[in-house]
């Protein structure tokens, strides 16, 4: 009898209920360096064949060479840990892991084809574990749900296991496919402060503390595991919460904005409010090919809307279906100052219930990097149309920012020579003048 308690670090213990229980078949597992998430899984997986004879695993990594030095080497730690080593052979070419008692199989591929796992074949059983370690170095969901539909046949209670550490990007596919809604799924976070202490040394955690003190960002991703961005975020003020009906009846000058979709693009419309210089943004429609029709189905009649003044036609067609759309006012660098005035408000406030696709653009938004690594001076024009959208509705107040303040006070320098070259100082000029 082995005590699961003295093996599975505390965090994990209701995510074993869960997968005791068969309640679900995807289990994204995530968290900083040192979060016990490879060990759990590995425990779960030889501890899931030994009790189900019809069950096999497969473990997959982007690349074929790394699999010896990381998931094999991973399950004959959990075999020896379980102290049932003399059940199980060990084959090192190609790289498998057999139960002796059954002959149950433990496989390892590489993803260079996500096509390739069509072709492998169990002599018994089926494949009730699929283990996807560093699953962020995967090319996408796609990929994967490519290997899985090759994999998943049998009605078999299957458990995959996607173990990783969170990429810095807000972009990467992996932080947004946590986020997706899904009945069949689990989403587990857990870091190095939830295993014991002596599990992982003192050295550890002294690294750890080091980190924390010298690069608190550099400390949050890699031992914390979040998503701290690539130090490219354009929107450093967004705040995504929920925006009260009373606060929405309470807004005045409620500002409107239309950005026009071709083809793939969306169209985007919001509806946002300026208080305080802090921006509300309350309501959205957002939709791929939506005819002129649909678009005055979707926006108020007889309510001033700004839309992007580069599709006078578009804008026409709204006219006629009766809507008071209006040419966004516009000018010579109108891209770059609009955003740098969105980026100097107090806030950005986005709820992610009424603009899910505002709150992913604006929280998403990052500069590129050039081939040198260094970040572009230019904004991205791609994934910004509620972006956009906004900039049109505020285009009146942002053009008044743009206009140069009138000066009120005069203000006297004085100026003075530089001293020579023996270092001696001159007389003051004499000379003023008005700034």
């Amino acid at each position: 009898m082995i005590s699961l308690k003295a093996l599975i670090a505390p965090a994990f213990y209701n995510l074993h209920k869960d997968i005791k229980a068969d309640k679900h078949t995807h289990y994204f597992i995530k968290g900083g360096r040192g979060s016990a998430k490879s060990s759990f899984a590995s425990i779960e997986i030889i501890l899931g064949i030994m009790k189900d004879n019809g069950a096999n695993g497969i473990a997959f990594r982007k690349f074929g060479t790394d699999l010896k030095e990381s998931v094999f080497n991973q399950l004959l730690w959990a075999i020896d840990i379980l102290g049932v080593a003399e059940y199980w052979e060990q084959r090192l070419s190609p790289l498998k892991l057999t139960y002796k008692p059954t002959g149950q199989e433990i496989l390892f591929r590489g993803v260079d084809d996500p096509q390739k796992p069509k072709s492998i074949k169990l002599r018994n059983g089926y494949f009730k574990f699929v283990w996807f370690e560093e699953a962020d170095q995967f090319e996408g969901m796609d990929e994967v749900r490519t290997i899985n539909q090759s994999l998943l046949r049998a009605k078999c209670n299957a458990k995959v296991f996607y173990t990783y550490n969170p990429p810095k990007s807000l972009q990467s596919w992996i932080n947004k496919e946590v986020l997706a809604s899904g009945e069949n799924r689990v989403v587990h976070h857990s870091t190095y402060l939830d295993v014991p202490r002596k599990w992982l040394g003192e050295i550890f955690f002294a690294e750890a503390k080091y980190l924390k003190q010298n690069n608190i960002r550099a400390y949050n991703h890699e031992y914390l595991g979040e998503v701290t961005g690539t130090g490219g975020a354009v929107f450093d003020n967004v705040e995504i919460r929920k925006i009260t009906t009373d606060e929405i009846e309470s807004f005045g000058n409620v500002r409107r904005g239309l950005d026009f979709g071709f083809s793939v693009d969306p169209c985007a419309y919001v509806e946002c409010c300026l208080h305080n210089r802090k921006l509300y943004l309350f309501n959205e429609y957002v939709a791929v090919g939506a005819g002129y029709d649909t678009l005055a189905e979707k926006m108020p009649p007889n309510l001033l809307i700004y839309a992007d003044s580069a599709e006078p036609r578009s804008i026409f067609e709204l006219q006629q279906r009766g809507l008071k759309v209006s040419p966004s006012i516009k000018g010579k660098g109108s891209v770059n100052f609009g955003i740098r005035k969105l980026q100097d408000l107090r806030k950005i406030v986005i709820d992610s219930d009424k603009c899910p696709n505002a709150a992913r653009e604006f929280t998403e938004y990052e500069l590129e990097r050039d081939r040198n690594g260094n970040f572009k001076a230019e904004f991205p024009d791609k994934n910004n149309h509620t972006i956009d959208a906004v900039r049109y509705a505020l285009c009146d107040w942002i053009v008044k920012e743009k206009q140069p303040k009138k000066q009120t006070d005069f203000e006297f320098e004085v100026l003075r020579p530089k001293p020579d070259a023996y270092g001696r100082g001159t007389s003051p000029n004499p000379k003023s003048f008005w700034r």
